[in-house]
């Protein structure tokens, strides 16, 4: 919401008293001055008059009455004018939404009017001429009123000479006017008599100046959406008249909010998207005028007081986005008066108070994003009272059951929102008789059954949506009757049936969004000639049997989006869909279908406005297709597409996603790959045939969070300039052939989070790290495949603290790590694992200890170096260790009977070493096979047929392994086999192949065990 003097000049009576203009009421009226009157006719005759000048709807052009005519020659009675009942001069002139355009000068007879006192030009359009400097002409005047008026350039100086002025309000004109110099300072130094001020999007860029709080008889202060930054002084917020106080959307506006007075007048104040942070003070409740408040998006925290209850005057009352935490406070349902209510947010928790059931005027009510308990039908009894509710909003808020019967109450209901919750069940035929609903959200919930038949009954429908249930059965045919419908999205469910697309178009005549992807439908697509089809905005018939382009949007020429991806549609794509979607499209996804190019050829950009482009999984071939100039996602992987990349990818300043990967492009990456656009973010190019160095271009400032070259023939070192990108949190250069030594100076990257380097030719001894602070976020390191030497770098694992993390983080790009010898691709890692693969290397020494301090560790691979000593007993404490892989070393001793504790154990192998000694029993060792042991001629146990030497000791070991096996039992093990997060490995056969062989062997132990025991009493 935009709090400017213009919209509340309707809802509030103080403020309204600043734009009322009183029309005489003497029944004789003032006569005009002849210079005067051909002043305005003067002013007149430089301005068309047209409809559009004006928003407001019901804007008429008040210059039409003025004329010369013998009984219409008294200025004094036109229409937007008043004269001073004594003198006759023009004091007042209203030219409010009057539909005027043209250029304003300082040659303008307007300022010919020297006893003008009240002065609105608002909503109309000066063509964004300057605010004339001759404005100081007018220097009686106590309102100015330049809101809405198109015009730009800097605020004059001349301006602040108008001492007099009690009102400005130069707002609403798209930050083409600005205030710089003179500045806010200036201004609040020179008119010292100001009641009301609104600056709402003026660019004044600056802080906010402490001598506005000199202006004691400020009424009214808007400075929203001003680019002002720096701490807002809070002895404003004290000013003694002060009632109306706005500075939203200053997203760098800093601050906090007072203690508040008894005496303080403030009415409305709005904060929200600004950087304001702290608590709520309990002293909020001395606001006893407050009937608006509004600080949402912001940075507050701390619990919600109790003493906001007590502000009975309070209408409406937005906290949405911030980080407030805890319950809601009961005291909440105090607030009569109360119309809206907004609590969007993501860490309330505990109990919705049922006092808000006290609020019987609320119209609006939104509860969004809350981790609330026990949100379900009987807790939100309460609702039962709020009988003006118009507007509901219980998104994301934990809601579970059934949909709450108490809604069948809320009969004048027009906007009902509940996605992204818990709600299970049918969708209940109460709702059917919510007539009045326009709005209807059910989306990512578990609904089941059928969309009910009586869903023709609410007519008045405009947005419905059923998205990402698990409705099954077919799509009512009464739903043709939502005559008014204009979004319908039934994407990801299990609706079947046949449905015939020319119902949609025949039968909706507002219907401009259509969403029928990923169901088991089949479209009927019969061709007819009729040029009235409705025109659609979005179409989505992804996953819908499609063998060709519909017929009906050869009509489309309004389309925005479209997607018609992982259908079976072959051939290219055609000409008169580029054509007639060229100047309109900015989404098309044509992914997971069978095309093989375009028809026509793409020398020149086909859409004009396209910015998202889906294209993978085809079987495109030939050159890259060009993108429109505003392209921000670029998505053609998993074709045949050939050549190099062309120089006019340099030329896409919007691109943030770019994924070329999985075709057959070749030569050298261009220069520009690492400075054309700000916004890339996402870089993905793996898997071509690109070769020679990477370009070090990459710029300061970049937003690059993931860059994947790997799977190419790249060669040379790695550009310094990477370091230049703070934002990367994947990096993966793997399987190229560039031949470096670590680069270690990318430690200072502070989001890396997954890094991989395999597959190539570094060598060298990686030096141990300057500080511990180097990749602090390090959770994935692939070195494996290179030719590391020296000992394994042991301060590293020391500081990289996000693997001592057992939690999983998060990252949305895809991965490949290599364990066992095979390669695991993980298209959107979502819960990123912590894992260290140094594995085919020439690394020598013991395994450091400090390995140990990992806990969040799931997969340590080593194998394939020279490692020596013993295997540190402390690896024990890697508690979440899925997989272990250490074969082909020189280690030697034992296995540390601790390994045999990892219940999370699903991969491991130290063949080939020097190991001797007893097999840890019992757990996930009783899954492993004989080849995670084998070339260690010294080890015994099972499951090698080589026995331990049979003494009191290793009985006594073999004894307390078969009852741990036996106590443990086939739980612990399906335990280990759920475990495997990230490595997989399905060990489900030896559950079924070796129960038998275990259990037998089991008893067996026993009865051994027994009969030494008897042997011993004897």
């Amino acid at each position: 919401m935009r709090l400017s003097l213009s919209y509340f000049a309707t809802t509030l009576p103080l403020l309204s008293s600043f734009l009322l203009f009183a029309h005489v009421t003497s029944s004789i009226s003032p006569v005009c001055h002849d210079n005067e009157r051909f002043a305005l006719l003067q002013f007149k005759d430089n301005f068309f008059t047209v409809q559009s000048a004006s928003e407001n709807p019901s804007a008429y052009p008040k210059v039409r009455s003025w004329n010369v005519e013998e009984e219409n020659s008294n200025c004094c009675s036109w229409d937007g004018i008043k004269c001073d009942e004594d003198t006759g001069h023009v004091i007042r002139l209203n030219l409010t939404s009057s539909c005027l355009y043209g250029s304003i000068h300082s040659g303008s007879s307007l300022f010919h009017l020297a006893h003008l006192q009240w002065l609105s030009l608002s909503d109309n359009h000066f063509n964004f001429s300057e605010i004339p400097s001759k404005i100081m002409n007018l220097s009686r005047l106590t309102h100015l009123y330049l809101s809405r008026s198109h015009f730009s350039g800097q605020i004059p100086a001349e301006l602040l000479a108008l001492s007099t002025l009690e009102v400005l309000d130069l707002s609403l004109n798209d930050y083409y006017l600005k205030l710089q110099n003179p500045g806010l300072a200036n201004l609040a130094e020179k008119l010292t008599n100001l009641k009301a001020l609104d600056l709402t999007d003026v660019n004044i860029s600056s802080t906010v100046p402490h001598t506005l709080a000199n202006l004691s008889s400020l009424i009214y202060l808007s400075l929203s959406e001003c680019l002002l930054r720096g701490e807002f002084p809070a002895e404003i917020f004290q000013l003694p008249n002060l009632k109306f106080l706005g500075l939203m959307y200053n997203r760098n506006l800093t601050g906090h909010l007072p203690d508040f007075q008894k005496s303080n007048p403030l009415e409305v104040l709005g904060l929200s998207y600004t950087r304001f942070s702290g608590k709520i003070p309990d002293s909020i409740e001395n606001l006893e005028s407050l009937s608006h408040l509004e600080v949402s998006v912001s940075l507050f925290s701390g619990r919600i007081p109790a003493s906001l209850g007590n502000l009975t005057k309070l209408e409406y009352l937005d906290l949405s986005n911030n980080a407030f935490s805890g319950e809601l406070p009961a005291s909440l349902g105090n607030l009569h008066s109360l119309k809206t209510l907004a609590l969007v947010s993501y860490n309330f928790s505990g109990k919705l108070p049922s006092s808000l059931g006290n609020l019987t005027q609320l119209n609006s009510l939104l509860i969004c994003g809350g981790n609330f308990s026990g949100l379900n039908s009987f807790s939100l009894s309460w609702m039962a009272n709020l009988k003006e509710l118009t507007y509901l909003d219980l998104s994301l808020s934990n809601l579970q059951g059934e949909i709450p019967s108490v809604f069948m109450n809320l009969t004048k209901l027009t906007n009902l929102r509940l996605g992204y919750n818990h709600l299970t069940g049918p969708i209940p035929s109460w709702l059917m008789n919510l007539n009045k609903l326009s709005v209807l959200f059910l989306q990512s919930n578990q609904l089941i059954g059928h969309i009910l038949v009586e869903i023709g009954n609410l007519t008045q429908m405009r947005l419905l949506t059923f998205a990402l249930n698990q409705l099954e059965g077919s799509i009512p045919s009464s739903i043709f009757q939502l005559k008014n419908v204009q979004w319908l999205d039934f994407y990801s469910n299990n609706l079947s049936g046949t449905l015939d697309l020319n119902m949609f178009l025949l039968n909706f005549k507002s219907l401009d969004t259509l969403v029928l992807s990923s169901n088991k439908l089949s479209l009927l697509d019969e061709t007819i000639v009729n040029t009235n089809f409705q025109k659609f905005r979005v179409i989505e018939l992804s996953s819908c049997n499609l063998s060709k382009f519909p017929y009906f949007l050869h009509n489309q020429d309004r389309l925005m989006g479209l997607d018609l991806s992982s259908n079976k549609i072959t051939g290219q794509v055609p000409k008169w869909l580029l054509n007639l979607t060229a100047n309109t499209l900015e989404y098309l996804n044509l992914s997971s279908n069978l095309l093989t190019g375009f028809e026509q050829d793409l020398l020149l950009p086909p859409f004009a406005a396209l910015t998202s482009l889906d294209m993978r999984y085809n079987k495109l071939q030939g050159p890259l297709p060009v993108p429109s100039v505003y392209a921000y996602s670029y998505l053609v992987s998993y074709n045949q597409l050939t050549g190099e990349i062309p120089t006019w990818v340099c030329l896409l300043p919007n691109l943030r996603i770019l994924d070329l990967s999985y075709n057959h492009f070749g030569g050298m990456l261009p220069e520009c790959l690492g400075n054309f656009s700000h916004e890339l973010s996402i870089l993905r190019l793996q898997s071509n045939n690109f070769d020679g160095s990477m370009p070090d271009t990459f710029m300061k400032g970049t937003n690059l969070m993931m860059i994947d070259l790997s799977n190419n023939s790249l060669q040379g070192r790695i550009p310094q300039s990477l370091a230049n990108c703070v934002k990367l949190k994947f990096l993966n250069l793997g399987n190229n052939q560039i031949t470096d030594i670590f680069p270690s100076w990318l430690g200072t990257l502070p989001e890396l989070q997954v890094f991989s380097l395999k597959f190539n030719k570094f060598h060298g001894v990686i030096k141990e790290p300057k500080t511990s602070f180097e990749f602090p976020k390090l959770r994935i390191i692939d070195l494996s495949h290179n030719r590391f030497e020296g000992n394994l770098p042991s301060k590293y694992f020391e500081g990289w603290n996000a693997m001592k993390d057992a939690k999983a983080s998060s990252i949305d790009y895809s991965l490949t790590l290599s364990n066992k010898g095979r390669e695991m691709e993980y298209e959107r890692v979502s819960n990123l694992i912590a894992a260290i693969i140094l594995s085919n290397n020439e690394f020598m020494g013991e395994i450091p200890t400090s390995i140990a301090n990992l806990k969040g560790l799931r997969a340590l691979n080593l194998s394939n170096n020279n490692l020596q000593g013993h295997i540190p007993s402390s690896l024990g404490n890697l508690t979440v260790l899925e997989s272990l892989d250490l074969s082909n070393n020189k280690l030697s001793g034992e296995i540390p009977q601790q390994l045999g504790e990892l219940t999370t154990l699903a991969v491991f192998d130290v063949s080939h070493n020097h190991l001797t000694g007893l097999i840890p029993r019992g757990k996930q060792f009783s899954t492993f096979e004989n080849g995670s042991f084998d070339g260690n001629s010294g080890l015994c146990g099972e499951p090698l047929s080589k026995k331990c030497e049979d003494s009191e000791t290793s009985q006594k070991e073999e004894d307390r392994g078969s009852e741990s096996l036996f106590a443990f039992g086939w739980k612990t093990v399906v335990i280990g086999y759920g475990s495997g997060t990230i490595i997989g490995v399905i060990l489900g056969h030896i559950f079924s192949t070796r129960k038998q062989d275990w259990l037998a062997k089991t008893f067996r132990l026993r009865l051994k065990t027994t009969e030494r025991k008897r042997r011993g009493r004897n």
